[in-house]
């Protein structure tokens, strides 16, 4: 005997289940009203008519009668029907994901990335001024594309996603090391802050760890962050000094407006930075301390990007660390508001009354 009982509680704003809907069916073969059906089943009169009408189906019955087929059409409630049509329209419900809309967006998206090496954050922000018709997501929703595998970029191939190292608590001991100069201590808030434009940190980055390996010299314009890279035959002290010489030199005699300070760690190969020209001050930070030339470091995760470690610069021609520091100031950056530091060296010398080459 088919129940037709209800101890259905009420459910408002409720779909209807499949167990609603074979109570719906149960209660049709009864011949009750829609009206009826839904008060046993403490639900609107119209989510019943709407439940009838989508599960309802044409039925064809065929009759012979004195040698002849009589045809005769009917229409049924089946629960079945309905509910394949309820499952059919929830497949097809709700608001079509942004990544299938934006097509040019993905394809231009993954060439900066994986091309440019540009950050999914930068990727979107440039793009809001290129694609104005398009629909442009935002940085989160783009890393969740890279994590979902909608994008041909990997995480693997963004630098800052897979580079990120936790702190170590541990003590180390630390050896005794001089530091050359004046400390960082006694560096100006306003270079500290950044305010003022004209203050630089200098580094070096190794290729092979091998005396007779030529190394990089990097300068960054802690402002702006204007980088210029120079190849020096050695982490000498001497090849340091003859390369800052030639810098120096070609600001042509704009160094107390251009090279005001300098920030140095305690390595042996910037032990005569003291002695540089009188325009320009001389810090060294606290051992061990690297976060202290932050830029720099920063810099040099970007060079890492081009010239892994462990990779001999002997090979590396002039032309190809000239494109990487051009890359490098052709990169807007979030922190300058999305221009470039190439652009932001350029202001800072026109407020300058400059016009120097860069």
């Amino acid at each position: 005997m088919t129940q037709v009982n209800s101890n259905t509680e009420s459910r408002k704003g409720k779909h209807l289940t499949y167990g609603d809907m074979k109570q719906i069916e149960a209660y049709k073969k009864l011949d009750l009203s829609n009206r009826k059906i839904a008060k046993q089943l403490e639900k609107s009169p119209q989510t019943i008519n709407n439940a009838i009408h989508n599960g309802t189906t044409k039925q064809r019955r065929q009759q012979k009668q004195n040698g002849k087929v009589y045809v005769q059409y009917y229409e049924i409630y089946s629960a079945d029907t309905h509910f394949e049509t309820y499952l059919k329209n929830r497949s097809q419900c709700g608001r079509r994901p942004k990544w299938v809309e934006t097509d040019e967006f993905i394809e231009w998206a993954d060439q900066k990335m994986l091309e440019d090496k540009w950050s999914p954050d930068i990727v979107v922000q440039k793009a809001k001024e290129l694609f104005h018709d398009s629909i442009i997501p935002s940085t989160s929703t783009l890393y969740n594309w890279i994590d979902s595998g909608i994008m041909r970029t990997k995480n693997i191939d963004l630098l800052e996603k897979v580079g990120r190292k936790q702190r170590t608590t541990k003590n180390k001991a630390r050896r005794n090391v001089t530091i050359l100069g004046t400390s960082i201590e006694e560096r100006p808030e306003s270079v500290e802050e950044r305010q003022e434009f004209g203050h630089w940190e200098i580094d070096t980055v190794v290729g092979n760890i091998n005396a007779a390996e030529p190394v990089l010299l990097t300068l960054v314009e802690r402002k702006t962050r204007f980088e210029k890279i120079f190849k020096i035959a050695g982490q000498r002290a001497d090849d340091v000094d003859q390369t800052l010489k030639i810098f120096i030199e070609s600001l042509n005699g704009l160094e107390a407006e251009i090279f005001k300070s300098v920030t140095s760690d305690n390595g042996s190969e910037f032990a005569n930075l003291s002695n540089l020209s009188e325009e320009t001050e001389v810090y060294f930070c606290h051992p061990y301390a690297s976060f202290e030339r932050g830029t720099s470091e920063n810099q040099h995760k970007i060079i890492r990007r081009f010239l892994p470690k462990h990779h001999s610069l002997k090979e590396v021609k002039e032309n190809q660390i000239q494109r990487i520091q051009q890359w490098m100031n052709d990169y807007p950056r979030r922190i300058l508001d999305y221009k470039t530091p190439h652009q932001t060296f350029v202001q800072e010398l026109r407020k300058l009354d400059l016009d120097l080459a860069t």
